[in-house]
């Protein structure tokens, strides 16, 4: 098997690419992507320049939530494919010069786990104590008041054992107990299974959550004022309180610090994702500090639904410099869990190509979603056509993640855009067709080689890869900010509007840098910036 050489800090400024196996390409016919529809598409990603894929979950399940919902860490699940179809992702992408990171759900696990089913069997066998059990109170009510984020109370009644189990996730994803011993050391021989198989590192899913209260005490309510949807959506009471004793324990950073040394055997990396609606980027300065926890953190201020306007993105920088200085974050503007942000932006193709480029010039480690290159919308789907149990639950105020999981579209004639042969599991929406790989391939003009040209430029400049950036200036709709690293310093600008503006800058002797991405030069000091007019120079 080919392996690449292990530089400890290759994630540093890296490009990462999402992979939702289940919607990238299907190689058998049955409708559902697979992983031998990856190995065939790993040239795509190759000439994106992405560094890294990152492939949401593949092993066995009974996708109740669609792979998050793990009954084998240690297995592939047969819609995916085998073993040796994942061992051929590896050789695939390390012969392309991409590292490989997967996504490892630690915090639950499936109802359907081999642990759970002899866990729910008594109080008293090998396993009794590897999910967090709770007697009932006085009244037969739960333990206390804690919600599950798919809706309703986190706990669930089990009839064997007349006890509560915690789920923060659906009734089938039962929460592993941390405060076991065991159970850390049987999650970190899984991280071992799959890193001696080649991989590269981890996406872990809802890091904060790995533990909980030991006394399981009630969460406090949250005030009106303070609630956000940055982890849920707005018609979710989970929103209603400051979960204080559900997750976020201290617990937390022991578990990493053990975690990092099993990453240090093989020189691996991992981005560690953090759902927390109040604290997130606090949480990210503690999970990353220092070289002893997890390298990057997975941040969502940017997966907001909200403006992505240049005062909104300042601030977010401005906060993570004050709680986080030291960290490291991984930014990215959609994945499968969020609405698209071509539609929670209302991009326009001009838009789209200058949040792109904004992308790659931020400190921190950056992350697209795959069709986020072609610039696919938002999928509108029936209600009849929905397959997450998220979506099912709380339409229509909230319409779920399948807007966001439809296939991906590689040929404008092909049926399903040359995705399968079959109906896919997802309709595939018929204005993505114009949108396709082969379609934006054959013009010069298209947004899939501004993200080519655009990564290139983030790969040309160490400094924008992984240097230093300084306090970020807004003037009216324009960010501006330097990067800087080893004598190097790069000044760039962005006009998040569609007014042009006109910006000074101090008299400096700057070369204009960034052509191939539309940046424009100074003159006499001023830079006159279109709409999404983007300026980018290095200092001679």
């Amino acid at each position: 098997m080919t392996t690449l050489i292990k530089d400890k800090d290759w994630w540093r400024g890296a490009v990462i690419y999402q992979i939702y196996p289940r919607s990238y390409q299907d190689s058998n016919g049955d409708g559902i992507g697979d992983l031998a529809g990856i190995v065939s598409r790993i040239p795509h990603i190759a000439s994106l320049g992405a560094d890294a894929i990152w492939v949401s979950p593949f092993f066995t399940s009974p996708m109740k939530d669609f792979g998050y919902d793990v009954s084998d860490y240690c297995d592939v699940d047969p819609m995916f494919g085998s073993l040796a179809d994942f061992d051929r992702v590896i050789e695939t992408a390390h012969a392309h010069g991409i590292k490989v990171l997967i996504d490892l759900v630690l915090s639950h696990t499936s109802d359907k786990h081999i642990w759970f089913e002899e866990s729910r069997q008594s109080r008293n066998n090998p396993r009794s104590d590897w999910y967090v059990w709770a007697d009932p109170k006085p009244d037969g009510t739960p333990p206390n008041n804690w919600l599950s984020i798919f809706g309703g109370p986190a706990w669930h009644w089990d009839a064997r054992r007349e006890q509560y189990y915690l789920h923060n996730f659906l009734i089938s994803q039962p929460d592993l107990n941390f405060h076991n011993p065991d159970v850390q050391d049987a999650l970190l021989d899984v991280a071992r299974f799959w890193l001696k198989r080649g991989v590269d590192g981890f996406r872990l899913d809802t890091i904060n959550f790995y533990f909980c209260d030991r006394e399981l005490r009630d969460n406090p309510a949250l005030p009106l004022e303070e609630r956000n949807d940055l982890t849920a959506p707005k018609v979710n009471p989970y929103n209603h309180q400051r979960h204080v004793y559900d997750k976020n324990q201290p617990e937390n950073l022991e578990f990493l610090r053990r975690f990092r040394v099993v990453l240090d055997e093989y020189n691996a990396a991992t981005v560690g994702e953090i759902g927390d609606s109040q604290r997130g980027l606090e949480l990210l300065g503690e999970y990353t500090r220092g070289d002893d926890l997890m390298q990057m953190s997975y941040a969502f201020e940017f997966l907001a639904n909200r403006p992505m306007t240049a005062s909104y993105v300042a601030s977010v920088f401005e906060e993570l410099d004050r709680v986080a200085s030291d960290g490291w974050a991984c930014w990215a503007f959609s994945n499968h869990d969020v609405v698209r942000h071509i539609t929670r932006w209302h991009l326009t193709p001009a838009a789209a190509r200058t949040y792109a480029t904004l992308l790659m010039c931020l400190r921190g480690t950056a992350c697209i979603y795959q069709g986020e290159e072609l610039g696919l919308p938002e999928a509108e789907l029936a209600f009849e056509d929905l397959q997450d149990p998220y979506g099912i639950e709380f339409w229509p105020k909230f319409k779920g993640r399948d807007g966001c999981r439809t296939p991906m579209v590689w040929n404008i004639q092909q049926q399903s855009g040359g995705f399968s042969e079959a109906r896919p599991w997802l309709p595939v929406p018929s204005e993505h067709y114009a949108l396709a790989v082969d379609a934006q391939d054959n013009d010069p003009a298209a947004l899939v080689h501004h993200y080519r040209r655009a990564i290139a430029f983030r790969h040309a400049y160490p400094s924008v890869m992984k240097g230093s950036q300084s306090p970020m200036t807004v003037t009216g709709d324009v960010l501006s900010f330097s990067r800087k690293l080893n004598g190097e310093t790069i000044f760039c600008a962005f006009n998040l509007s569609d007014t042009p503006a006109d910006i000074r800058i101090p008299a400096q002797d700057w070369e204009t840098i960034g052509h191939e991405i539309g940046s424009v030069s100074e003159h006499d000091g001023i830079i006159a910036l279109g709409p999404w007019g983007v300026s980018l120079m290095r200092r001679r």
